[in-house]
């Protein structure tokens, strides 16, 4: 391991201020993890991220961190609003790519022997792949209106239910959000993408609780045995498009004016600055975009469990919709006393105590639901907020499982047909994956070990497991 970074608990690790870093690194991993991190340029990204102006007491990576263009993935970072800047690298290229569960009153018996035509059903209603697209074609201008309103435009067209507006973070809409800063090509590229899960690593997942390990349960409503879905995906080429826009924008004006850059793929905006704002404003909207694909998505699957099943939509309530891709203001108490900044998440899931009044009134007496997916072999959990994250990690958390290898790598080792074969013989899990290249990409173990990852949240006290939940079904793009 690099000698510069030095282990101060199980669960910590630190990169002490040096060279250009105006503040320490914080890794938040276990030993086991932290082997993963320096074989590639996570570190040494870190380190440059560290270096930005405005950064506040610190930087910090998940333990499921890898790296990315520009940020780690798995990186947080919290930047003052007066001093400080914008960076589209720190959000990443699908904006509010994020996570959602929804619940049902079905065991797992109810799906035994279903499941083959339960994901061809899945499949048909929800587009997968590249470039998907659905019968919802908007014009520029209600594109304009969806990106504005959020979920609330979903809400209008009867596309969702009063109360999942309430269990989403923000509530499914970010104010401020002026699609007059977005592109004609991003909107071109986002028009008809609204309710399309993407490729890659997104995917919906028809799930079972395997085990419950914390009382606050009860207050989730989730039990053993309980069958779940779980939906990730962000905001398709609508948010893509925006973040490549605005980096070449901002590449040019960084130049000119001189700013420190250890990275070109670190370009940023001071927040004293017209245009970091024109690029927070339609960051916003491709939030708001990416809430409202989720929300339309997980209205198709209900009306697919609702014909199979015979079961009410409303006895398909929402969990909670959190992202993982993010930028917002928020108060965090620091070195210089409670401080209003902007928090950058990059593959990492905001984790608030109970208390905040950001989390929705029937959590707020428990902790905010933390959604953690795994791969498509392995468990994912549901983790509750707790207040060792509001010390060492601006109220954040892991977001996933983190892969330990590329995609062309997993392609060269792994065949996508044997996959799909070996688990549903050995794990009774069924995946209906786009293409059997996508399948091979996804292999479990491409994939970081998600129960390390889980346990290295724990040990430093930022969530705790609620819920374990196992893969019956897969949709991958």
């Amino acid at each position: 391991m690099n000698k510069e970074v030095v282990a101060k608990e199980e669960f910590l690790h630190i990169i002490e201020k040096e060279g250009n870093m105006r503040v320490p690194a914080h890794i938040i991993a276990t030993e086991k993890l932290m082997k993963n991190m320096i074989n590639d340029r996570t570190m040494w990204q870190l380190r440059n991220v560290a270096s930005l102006p405005g950064i506040v007491d610190k930087a910090v990576l998940m333990p499921d961190a890898h790296e990315g263009y520009g940020f780690p993935i798995g990186g947080v970072a919290a930047f003052d609003r007066e001093e400080g800047i914008v960076s589209p690298g720190g959000i990443g290229y699908d904006i509010n790519c994020g996570v959602r569960l929804i619940k049902t009153e079905l065991s797992v018996e109810d799906i035994e022997g279903k499941e083959k035509k339960l994901a061809e059903k899945l499949f048909k209603a929800v587009p997968t792949g590249v470039g998907a697209s659905t019968p919802y074609k908007l014009s520029h201008d209600e594109l304009d209106t969806l990106t504005e309103m959020g979920v609330k435009w979903a809400l209008e067209r009867g596309l969702a239910l009063e109360e999942d507006v309430k269990s989403i973070e923000e509530e499914g809409y970010m104010e401020n959000a002026n699609a007059k800063r977005v592109s004609p090509t991003a909107k071109a590229r986002g028009k008809n993408q609204i309710g399309t899960l993407g490729a890659g690593n997104h995917f919906l997942e028809v799930q079972v609780v395997e085990e419950i390990a914390d009382d606050r349960a009860k207050e989730f409503n989730l039990r053993e045995g309980q069958v779940v879905i779980m939906v990730h995906c962000g905001s398709r080429g609508y948010g893509h498009q925006i973040a490549t826009d605005y980096i070449h924008e901002f590449m040019p004006i960084a130049r000119k004016k001189g700013f420190f850059l250890p990275d070109k793929e670190l370009v940023y905006m001071p927040l004293k600055e017209e245009k970091a704002w024109h690029y927070i404003e339609a960051m916003r909207c491709a939030v708001n975009f990416a809430f409202v694909n989720r929300q339309v998505i997980a209205w198709h699957i209900r009306e697919v469990f609702s014909k199979m099943f015979n079961i009410d939509m409303v006895d398909m309530p929402l969990l909670y919709d959190v992202a993982h891709n993010i930028a917002k203001f928020e108060e965090h108490k620091t070195r210089d006393g409670i401080r209003n900044v902007l928090v950058h998440r990059k593959g990492a899931t905001r984790a608030f105590p109970k208390g905040r009044e950001e989390i929705p009134q029937k959590y707020r007496e428990v902790g905010q639901p933390v959604l953690i997916p795994g791969s498509m072999g392995t468990a994912s959990y549901v983790l509750v907020g707790e207040e060792g994250s509001m010390e060492r990690s601006f109220g954040s958390s892991c977001h996933g499982a983190g892969r330990r290898m590329s995609r062309r790598q997993a392609t060269h080792e792994f065949k996508g047909e044997s996959l799909v074969k070996q688990l549903w013989s050995n794990k009774h899990i069924y995946v209906k994956p786009k293409s059997m290249r996508v399948a091979a990409e996804e292999a479990p173990l491409a994939y970081k070990d998600v129960d390390e990852v889980v346990r290295s949240v724990e040990l430093a006290g930022i969530s705790s497991v609620v819920a374990k939940l196992r893969p019956l079904i897969v949709v991958k793009g």
